[in-house]
């Protein structure tokens, strides 16, 4: 557990950084510090391992005061993964993993095979284990921070902004396997974001900071989504919080309606009716695109996994050119369409059963 109780840091020129922080931080939990550029988030983080300290207030871990700690051991009990991966360049990927391990006192030997198994653990192929990090992409590189992170096996995890360097389909699969590792390990990770989309996603718990490092609400996601403590965090949430927050409702029971399919290699045999839309597979059943009445294919739109919520389904519907999304299988096959009317009537009816359950 990591405790704040009445935390400011004052900066020498005036400047407050943080004002009067005070939450908790449960064990196993993932904590995101989420707002605007200059709003004491990161500052916050870099209180914990004493990166920073405090003007006044109290921080503790497990029940203890940090500021009896030796800052070196406090920080070797915490990994620590930041925006650009802060690698060693001159290190192998492998010896960069290993290099807490090797500093706590464990042979070089051993740290490397620790190493070798930590980087299999966070998704990266062990041929990668020789290169340097000059030789990886922007995505390998954070998942070789992450690694190097886990090595010491820490029971609490600091990350500022790891994934704000990347691109959208990099950084949507490095938050995937964030929210893998946590499920498997049960880390206490605090998580610096300025992406509100990032904090619902990977948040058990989400803390807004304001101007003045102000924390405006530290609340669970959907409330946070649901209902906004201050003006500002309805205004940093944005006009389409109601929309994100379809993110935390199921779309197991919206009945998947017919679509017609066709081949790729049927095509020029394909008869379509005027305003009729013909959703274009491969040969295994996984969707191309559409065909519209004249002949032209369009995109496709977003995707509906099996499982999805309502915010994916409703997305898939109202992506699609036809206005029907496609709903696919783990293997990615079609298994039918998705209408924006069902994913309304569905979210309808999950609201009457919640009002009837509060009565």
């Amino acid at each position: 557990m990591i405790e704040f109780s009445d935390v400011t840091k004052q900066y020498p020129d005036g400047t407050i950084a943080v004002d009067g922080l005070s939450l908790t931080i449960e064990s196993g939990s993932f904590t995101v510090f989420v707002g605007p550029s200059g709003c004491g988030k990161t500052t916050s983080m870099r209180m914990i391992n004493r990166m920073i300290a405090p003007t006044s207030g109290t921080i503790s871990v497990d029940g203890k005061d940090i500021t009896t700690s030796n800052a070196v051991q406090l920080r070797r009990g915490m990994g620590y993964v930041i925006q650009s991966a802060g690698l060693l360049p001159h290190r192998t990927v492998v010896d960069n993993v290993a290099t807490v391990p090797v500093l706590q006192g464990v042979s070089r030997r051993a740290a490397r095979k620790s190493a070798l198994e930590v980087l299999e653990r966070v998704g990266l192929d062990l041929a990668l284990a020789t290169r340097y990090p000059a030789q990886l992409s922007g995505g390998q590189q954070q998942r070789v921070g992450v690694a190097r992170a886990l090595a010491a096996d820490p029971p609490i995890l600091l990350m500022d902004e790891p994934f704000s360097a990347v691109d959208p389909v990099v950084r949507e699969d490095l938050q995937n396997e964030m929210q893998r590792l946590q499920a498997e390990l049960r880390k206490t990770i605090v998580f610096v974001t300025h992406d509100i989309d990032e904090a619902v996603k990977l948040g058990d718990k989400v803390a807004v900071f304001g101007r003045g490092g102000v924390l405006q609400q530290y609340d669970e996601p959907q409330k946070v989504l649901a209902s906004p403590a201050t003006d500002f965090v309805a205004d940093f949430v944005g006009r389409d919080r109601g929309y994100r927050g379809l993110s935390f409702r199921t779309a197991g029971h919206i009945t998947l309606r017919e679509v017609r399919t066709a081949t790729e290699s049927r095509l020029k045999e394909l008869e379509t009716r005027t305003g009729e839309w013909v959703l274009v597979t491969s040969e295994d059943g996984a969707p191309r695109g559409w065909v519209d009445w004249n002949g032209t294919v369009a995109a496709g739109g977003s995707l509906f996994p099996a499982g999805g919520d309502l915010r994916q389904a409703l997305d898939s519907a109202i992506s699609s050119p036809s206005g029907i999304g496609v709903a696919i299988d783990p293997q990615g096959k079609v298994v039918g369409g998705i209408d924006a009317a069902d994913v309304l009537d569905q979210l309808a009816r999950q609201r009457r059963t919640e009002r009837s359950a509060q009565q």
